[in-house]
């Protein structure tokens, strides 16, 4: 008998407060039947507010999200892919074994921008937008 396990994928960020957020939301939206999906943070802090306002404008609740830390998964669990989201997290992550393929999205921090508030919505848009591509594109890419 064959039992089917769905690959898990990890997003991993800095903080884990908004880029790898919003792409776990993202594939879990456009392919969760495919996958377990998962995000953490090097250094986790608590998901920025805008982050909560953009998604919610493409209707993602992001309510019971919560940062990680990366260390609740190493040594713990074993992934088909690991992604990171930013150039930091891709210097800075730690090896994990057992990862069937790596990716590096270089992604821009919208938690780093500087501006008014709604140039910084504006940014945190723009970033929301570029890892949906991102995500739709991996879902495309990992089709069978």
């Amino acid at each position: 008998m064959t039992v089917y396990t769905k690959a898990r994928v990890l997003f991993i960020c800095t903080g884990n407060s908004a880029r790898s957020q919003m792409a776990e939301a993202f594939l879990r939206r456009l392919a969760g039947d495919r996958f377990e999906v998962y995000s953490a943070g090097l250094e986790p802090k608590p998901i920025h507010p805008l982050v909560y306002q953009v998604m919610g404008e493409l209707g993602y609740d992001l309510a019971g999200h919560e940062p990680k830390d990366i260390r609740q998964f190493l040594g713990r669990m074993h992934f088909g892919y690991l992604i990171t989201v930013c150039d930091r997290a891709a210097r800075n992550c730690p090896f994990f074994p057992g990862i069937g393929q790596r990716q590096d999205w270089s992604i821009e921090d919208p938690s780093a921008f500087e501006g008014s508030q709604e140039e910084r919505l504006t940014k945190f848009r723009e970033v929301r937008d570029a890892l949906l591509a991102r995500v739709e594109a991996f879902v495309a890419e990992t089709a069978d």
